[in-house]
């Protein structure tokens, strides 16, 4: 359904885009309408190509196919978005008639100055984003411990070992006592590379470091948590708790968005929190719902992922709709929700406003 709407959205917005274009008196002095539509026809081929060979062809060509069918189709938002706002303010140019033609061309100005600064952005390493939370049932010895959580990576299609290694040393830096994955570690349809296996290594924090699968963990895959444990050697946490301290019980589910699609009727909550020790809870879920639940399980913390906060502006506003908890920190029924932006991209790479992050979470008692 979600390459449905896309699809249905792209075809959209390239009939506005070059609708808009042809009103131009250079464009139809230079460009026939029928060149026009043949771009348009062009375009979108390009992008619905690149969607559906990037999830079903193998090789590196597919991959970059779908890349530039993705950048392309990012592009012509901003440009859509532009005219829109300038469509408003003239009724489509039934008022402010002799400014409709400038104005709009000051839209598509703005609009690829946008594209500019999200294809920079979308280069920039992700920022370090720091947290305090007050934790219930926190033993003494806990007080004032450091968790960072990494989410959507995204490794093996734009983001290399190189690039995880750069990640890690920012993690090591914070002198972590927990590490956390919150989630769609891996892209793309096959086992990840062991390049990565001793990278995560590396990571040594005291009280260990933890996983969840997120819904990319299950493309192409099937069996999100054996392909997770066999790569990299963290604990990943299925409907299951571990306690890695005493008085302190590090939760994790399966991806909720996956349970809906695959019809699914387990209650993960229900069959991963009860029957745990005494003790302050952190609940790992990559997707950011059943959050009053969580707390009414009496979950101290909860870290989610997933929504990459839109990844370009305004889209999101769009997510919003979906993930009412779309980035950074809430208080839910006494609990405590952190939803990362995402530590790297899916889709382009492309960002706007907003860079990535790495949670840096001060753990404090209440």
């Amino acid at each position: 359904m979600f390459g449905l709407y896309l699809s249905l959205v792209a075809i959209i917005l390239h009939w506005y885009v070059f609708q808009r274009l042809s009103t131009f008196p250079l464009t139809r002095q230079r460009l026939p309408r029928r060149v026009l539509c043949t771009c348009a026809l062009v375009m979108l081929g390009l992008f619905l190509a690149g969607r559906w060979l990037g999830h079903h062809a193998p090789g590196w060509p597919a991959l970059v196919l779908e890349q530039v069918g993705l950048c392309w189709l990012v592009l012509l938002f901003l440009l859509a978005f532009c005219l829109l706002i300038v469509d408003s303010v003239t009724l489509f140019g039934l008022i402010l008639r002799p400014y409709a033609v400038r104005l709009r061309a000051a839209a598509l100005a703005v609009g690829l100055v946008l594209v500019l600064f999200v294809a920079v952005q979308g280069w920039r390493a992700p920022e370090i984003e720091s947290y305090t939370v007050a934790l219930p049932g926190l033993p003494a010895d806990l007080d004032g411990a450091v968790l960072v959580v990494l989410s959507d990576l995204h490794l093996g299609t734009m983001f290399g070992p190189d690039w995880l290694a750069g990640r890690i040393d920012e993690v090591q830096a914070l002198r972590p006592d927990l590490v956390v994955l919150a989630g769609d570690i891996f892209e793309g349809r096959d086992a990840p590379a062991e390049a990565y296996t001793s990278i995560f290594h590396r990571l040594q924090p005291r009280l260990g470091v933890y996983a969840v699968p997120g819904n990319h963990e299950y493309y192409g895959r099937g069996r999100a948590g054996s392909v997770l444990d066999t790569t990299a050697g963290f604990i990943v946490l299925r409907n299951t708790w571990v306690q890695p301290a005493p008085g302190l019980v590090i939760a994790g589910i399966d991806d909720l968005t996956v349970q809906g699609r695959t019809g699914q009727d387990t209650d993960y909550l229900t069959a991963t929190l009860p029957h745990r020790p005494a003790g302050a809870t952190v609940l790992l879920s990559h997707t950011p719902w059943q959050v009053e639940r969580a707390a009414a399980f009496g979950v101290g913390l909860m870290l989610s992922g997933h929504t990459h906060n839109g990844q370009v502006w305004p889209f999101n506003y769009i997510v919003r709709q979906v993930y009412p908890h779309i980035a950074g920190q809430y208080q839910c029924a006494g609990m405590t929700l952190i939803v990362s932006r995402g530590t790297g991209l899916w889709g382009p790479r492309m960002r706007l406003w907003q860079r990535g992050e790495i949670s840096h979470i001060t753990l404090k008692r209440k």
